[in-house]
């Protein structure tokens, strides 16, 4: 229930036509419920089913009456490159010269996409529905009806219902290629295999025992590595896109028809879509074993609830850091991350099933959390964030390229550290990330762990092509130990025979020093609003530098700490994090980021639509709340204001120092500016008064930080 109450919300912050109703209510809406054991449940009313035949045929008849042709038996063989280019497609009717091409090939994505170059992380599993004799009395207008407790559905089907679900361990269809001569057929059914979700669905309606069963539907669906379609242009082609593992293909139609028109046309979707975009993905995605078990494990997952913080748990371990097993003996409890293992969590001798056991209230790991982030803000802790996606951008034309790509200024003297944003042309952030100069024509690119992919074709689609950069994955090759709390400029000097001090080592300066026999890029900088460093260090040399840190670290009560903290401590400092905070959809000027901007240093991608917003004024802002106590904001609440919803929460959480529950999210600046109190956010059906600060609540100068 909490679960729908929280969906329910965030459709009420999107302005979506969702209703609460009573389980008397939901009876009335579909009279083949059996409604003594249910708390409530969500009425969407402008949800429906199409007849999944015609539509398409609709479809196509559009597409001829507008000039377009469709060749149907006509198998691709290859393609044909030129440089960046697909210039040919191959088939057994004849070649096809081409200006772009789009994979929309389903379940037959993966293949296809070798055929370019790429791995396309999507495969194909088995899905079935039983489908009943028609039943005497079924209303006309019977809605379409879903139970995530039972993992299953229906829907009206011929004057009977048709009723499929999501069950564990369904079988992969073609592990080994899909057959060339594989058409639209059906698979054999299997009722063992349907067992479970048929008894779950004729316990919730009766009436589904006394309909015989017509027929078995199963075929084989598309399903990507973590359940959500791939759509996007394919890094390193230019005139290449994807829009495949739509699950559900055609409830996604004209949406995804839309956005991959403007991705096409324009070079951009025209909102945030990086949920979809295959730059999510990494080459460990589209690794045969990594995928199938994570494709099986979401569509298992299809109706699961989605508790905060929730960890997949197939293909793991699959990477890890150098640190993974001495922090396992210390307590870490591991999260997966883009395929890295990384502590969420220290809970020596505790029971990890208790830690990890979830709740849209106060989770396991709620006091483990606390005490962590307490360690960072009065003494010291390390966090193991090899995961962090590294990068060296080397060569004659590397700063005039970065000039061009990032909004900051990025033409500092060598060892300057620069807090950007990589914009569109909208002006939109695409990228948030730190950018070091370690010489004059080499710098140093941090972003986080998943965001990889996506930032580096966005640098790649704006460099030269002349040779003049060279750019370089090196997230393998270094681990990265954070350093950070009020002790961490003691404990650093106790462990490395270097100056550690102000002067030597200021805040935003990158520095080499040696930890023992190691040679440490030190890096101050800081997410959690205190003292300390990032330290890069030669992956061979990581063990004997965390031992040497944690040696020295034991006077001042040093401690091992994982990413679940780090959220709690950002909040408290008003720190951003794209995906949620920030997206393509939102300026710097929106965001509060305008101390980011370069005015000064010329052009840059998205300068134009800033100037034009700074001139005419933004319309919204991103705003920031506090309430006392622990409100369990997660991210999607609706922010009212005057009986009115006026925003939705982007990021929201507990902040351990101050006791009180934050949350951001974006509102019209006409609400901000009028007197701007009267601030509610809802959360699980209920509504709480809010305060609005417009600075951090913790050390708001930044005094700890850079002293």
């Amino acid at each position: 229930m909490d679960d729908l109450l929280r969906a329910a919300t965030t459709g009420k912050g999107f302005g979506f036509d969702v209703h609460l109703v009573s389980p008397a209510q939901a009876r009335r809406l579909h009279p083949l419920l059996e409604r003594r054991d249910l708390r409530g449940a969500v009425w969407v009313p402008s949800d429906g089913y199409v007849e999944p035949a015609s539509l398409p045929q609709a479809l196509a008849r559009g597409a001829r009456l507008r000039g377009g042709a469709i060749r149907e038996g006509v198998r691709v063989e290859g393609l044909r490159r030129a440089g960046r280019r697909v210039t040919h497609v191959v088939t057994d009717h004849g070649t096809i010269a081409c200006d772009t091409v789009v994979n929309a090939t389903g379940m037959w994505g993966g293949e296809f996409g070798r055929m370019a170059g790429g791995g396309i992380p999507v495969c194909a599993l088995e899905h079935q529905y039983a489908v009943t004799e028609k039943i005497a009395g079924l209303p006309d207008d019977l809605p379409t009806m879903r139970d995530p407790d039972g993992r299953f559905y229906v829907k009206p089907e011929v004057g009977g219902l048709a009723v499929g679900g999501w069950e564990d361990s369904t079988p992969v269809f073609g592990a080994g290629g899909i057959p060339r001569d594989f058409g639209p057929e059906l698979l054999p059914g299997d009722f063992d295999r349907f067992g479970p979700i048929g008894e779950a669905a004729l316990a919730r309606m009766p009436a589904f025992g006394e309909a015989g069963i017509k027929s078995m539907i199963n075929g084989p669906i598309p399903v990507s590595a973590d359940g959500e379609p791939i759509m996007g242009k394919a890094p390193g082609l230019d005139n290449f896109f994807v829009a495949c593992g739509f699950t559900s293909g055609i409830a996604a139609a004209g949406g995804a028809g839309e956005a991959m028109a403007n991705w096409i046309l324009d070079g951009d979707p025209g909102f945030n879509l990086f949920a979809f975009d295959l730059l999510r993905f990494g080459e460990i995605h589209a690794a045969p074993d990594f995928l199938h078990a994570r494709a099986v494990e979401s569509y298992a997952s299809y109706y699961a609830i989605a508790w905060p913080g929730h960890e997949p748990a197939s293909a793991r371990p699959a990477r890890t850091s150098p640190l993974h097993d001495i922090l396992l003996a210390q307590g870490a409890i591991h999260g997966s991350k883009f395929g890295w293992e990384r502590p969420n969590v220290f809970a020596p001798g505790a029971d990890p099933a208790a830690i990890e056991r979830p709740s849209f209230r106060r989770p396991g790991w709620f006091e483990a959390v606390g005490a962590e982030h307490r360690a960072i803000r009065e003494r010291a802790a390390m966090i193991d964030m090899s995961s962090f996606t590294k990068v060296e951008i080397e060569g004659p034309g590397a700063c005039a390229a970065l000039q061009r790509v990032a909004a900051n200024d990025l033409d500092r003297p060598p060892g300057s550290i620069v807090y950007t944003q990589f914009l569109n042309a909208r002006g939109g952030i695409e990228a948030d990330l730190t950018i070091t100069r370690l010489e004059e024509d080499r710098f140093y690119l941090v972003t986080g762990s998943a965001f990889g992919p996506h930032d580096l074709a966005h640098l790649d689609a704006h460099l030269p092509r002349d040779g003049s950069v060279r750019v370089h994955d090196v997230t393998s090759a270094r681990a990265v130990i954070a350093l950070w709390g009020p002790l961490a400029r003691e404990v650093l000097a106790a462990a490395s025979a270097s100056d550690v001090g102000d002067a030597a080592c200021p805040y935003m300066q990158a520095r080499e020093i040696w930890i023992g026999h190691a040679r440490v890029r030190a890096l101050r900088v800081s997410y959690v609003g205190e003292r300390g460093w990032e330290l890069h260090i030669r992956a061979e040399d990581a063990r004997a530098v965390y031992r040497r840190l944690r040696a020295a670290g034991e006077a001042f009560g040093i401690a091992d700490a994982g990413y679940r903290c780090v959220s709690s401590l950002r909040l408290e400092k008003h720190y951003l994090y794209w995906g949620a905070d920030i997206t393509p959809d939102e300026t710097p000027l929106e965001a509060g980021l305008g101390f980011c901007i370069a005015w000064r240093k010329g052009d840059f991608v998205g300068r134009a639509a800033l100037e034009r917003q700074k001139v005419a004024g933004v319309e919204r802002r991103l705003a920031w709340f506090d309430a006392p106590g622990d409100a369990h904001w997660l991210g999607g609440e609706a922010i009212w204001r005057g009986g009115r919803i006026v925003g939705t929460v982007r990021s929201g959480g507990y902040g351990h120092t101050l006791g009180r529950s934050i949350a951001c999210g974006y509102v019209a600046l006409g609400d901000l500016e009028d007197h701007g109190d009267g601030f509610e956010i809802e959360a699980f059906g209920a509504r709480v008064a809010v305060s609005r600060h417009t600075r951090p609540l913790y050390d708001p100068a930044g005094a700890r930080l850079r002293g």
